[in-house]
């Protein structure tokens, strides 16, 4: 589950013969009649705990993003397909896709007004990556909450070419409380930090803008906390990751409630204003460094519809080692997720030595740099191995070895978060395939999108879903061991992750089987 964190580059390249990598075992005669619950039941609680008593051992330094640790999991990850006899992409050299990443270090940044500077870290703050900056005399404009939608405009008669933005947080209301944009009591997106700064930034830089300021009062506290964090570690070099060449020069900074109101007083009240400074100045020098790190992905050829691609992810990073020396395992975060991968790819493999080809291809991703951003989702799905377009749905599992003490009820559950948000058809699927063959509680309550949490923004899924791929995303909830080193394999609960897994088995296996490819029926998010 995605959350900042940092690291110092490391690079290790990677040789190996592709004559050596394992090929698909060719089927020739079924053994005898099997039913699907003969796989799942392969998928046993004791081969998870043996795989993850491994993959979150201290060998694995925290399988950190471009760090020893984290191409030792990439070794495991390889050595079990090799096993399975489950083959690596024809269009790959071996079973791992190289995602080219930069270890974004302390910048320097400036920012002023004709009667201000502001200092870095305690009055504005860099969010995300852009190319460094030299700006001067430049026009700073007020755009209200930044918004543009169909039912609301910030922007209806303002020009922002070539000018800085200036936006508050939040979105409209009426007296009566019902939100000017939904046109509800409920909130829009506009109210979720994620997709509304994405949306933010999309607009202002649609319309010719250089970059955007913003003061967001709720969220200013963790992102300050954050750039302190960074700025500690930065004597030992370390930094953000972000993908190499996905940056441009527009800007997104966020200021404090005190600066915003120092340039412009009346931001909390005000309508859009078309004049607010005439020159502002701002400057951005990076220091960077290139991340060597990669994706593992391992694929079975589908029999009928071989060129349509069912996907079940996990995230094989991890926080790494604390600056104390203490190693982060990541047991249920996400090495639950990833040993669950594995199984469910050995359940298939069984499956295929028996005779039983899917008639889909399934395809087993294990992604880099989740923890950095979503980094190795992202990079795949703008460079697919497989089309996205083909791509029938992605089973995403991010922590499912724990249960959530906030949860009343019994134990026996899985949080679902978007198996209804694209596809109607997957979402009824999900529910039949659960009752058919496992019968855990599929608990919705994180898949409301006005949950504060926002866990649909924040694992690999959310990449596939931007892409119009249907997903489901398996989740226990978070714990008091999340993100600690105290996050370690003897408190898993096998039993839970032994059901789970063998749930998002079944579900891969009706998708992967079913006459006709999934229907997408509802817009993307």
């Amino acid at each position: 589950m995605n959350k900042l964190s940092i690291l110092l580059a490391f690079g290790i390249a990677f040789s190996c013969n592709s004559s050596k990598e394992a090929n698909q075992a060719v089927v020739t005669q079924q053994i005898e009649p099997k039913s699907v619950e003969d796989f799942a039941a392969t998928i046993t609680s004791d081969d998870l705990k043996t795989h993850l008593y491994i993959y979150a051992s201290d060998e694995f330094e925290g399988r950190e993003t471009g760090k020893p640790g984290q191409k030792k999991a990439v070794n495991y990850l390889r050595t079990h397909y090799q096993k399975f006899n489950i083959p690596h992409p024809e269009s790959l050299q071996t079973y791992f896709q190289p995602v080219p990443l930069v270890l974004n270090k302390l910048p320097e940044a400036s920012f002023q007004t004709e009667n201000q500077s502001f200092v870095l870290g305690e009055d504005f703050v860099p969010v995300g990556a852009s190319q460094d900056l030299s700006l001067n005399n430049v026009e700073l404009v007020f755009a209200g909450y930044g918004i543009e939608s169909a039912a609301y405009s910030d922007y209806t008669g303002l020009d922002v070419k070539g000018k800085i933005v200036l936006v508050r947080a939040g979105e409209p209301r009426l007296e009566d409380g019902t939100y000017v944009v939904s046109g509800t009591k409920e909130p829009s997106e506009w109210s979720n930090f994620r997709p509304a700064n994405r949306a933010r930034m999309d607009v202002a830089k649609e319309k010719g803008a250089l970059g955007i300021l913003v003061m967001d009062k709720n969220y200013w506290p963790r992102l300050s906390s954050r750039f302190q964090y960074t700025k500690r570690l930065a004597a030992t070099g370390g930094g953000s990751i972000s993908l190499t060449g996905n940056v441009d020069s527009f800007f997104n900074w966020y200021l404090s409630e005190k600066a915003a109101k120092t340039i412009y007083s009346e931001i909390e009240k005000a309508s859009a204003n078309p004049k607010v400074v005439e020159n502002v100045g701002i400057s951005l020098t990076n220091d960077t460094e290139a991340v060597d790190s990669e994706n593992v992905i391992a694929y079975i050829k589908g029999t009928e519809f071989p060129d349509e691609y069912v996907v079940i992810s996990s995230h094989l990073d991890h926080i790494g080692i604390a600056p104390d020396g203490q190693i982060n395992n990541g047991a249920d975060d996400d090495g639950s997720g990833t040993v669950a991968v594995l199984e469910i790819a050995e359940a298939f493999s069984k499956a295929v030595a028996s005779g039983y080809k899917p008639k889909r291809s399934v395809v087993f991703l294990n992604v880099t740099g989740e923890e950095k951003g979503l980094l190795g989702s992202e990079y795949y799905s703008q460079n697919p191995v497989f089309p996205m377009e083909n791509t029938v749905a992605d089973l995403n599992i991010d922590m499912i070895g724990r249960t959530d003490p906030k949860r009343s009820g019994s134990d026996n559950y899985v949080y679902l978060i978007g198996s209804d948000k694209l596809s109607s058809e997957l979402h009824q699927l999900s529910e039949e395939v659960n009752k058919k063959y496992v019968n855990i509680e599929l608990d919705y309550t994180y898949n409301d999108e006005n949950d504060p949490n926002q866990f649909y923004y924040r694992s690999d899924h959310y990449n596939f879903a931007k892409h119009n791929v249907p997903i489901i995303f398996y989740f226990n909830g978070t714990h008091e061991d999340y993100h600690k080193v105290s996050d370690t394999p003897d408190k898993i609960r096998y039993d839970l992750l032994e059901t789970r897994a063998r749930l998002v088995f079944h579900t891969a296996w009706e998708i992967a089987n079913r006459d006709k490819r999934l229907v997408v029926d509802k817009p993307a998010p």
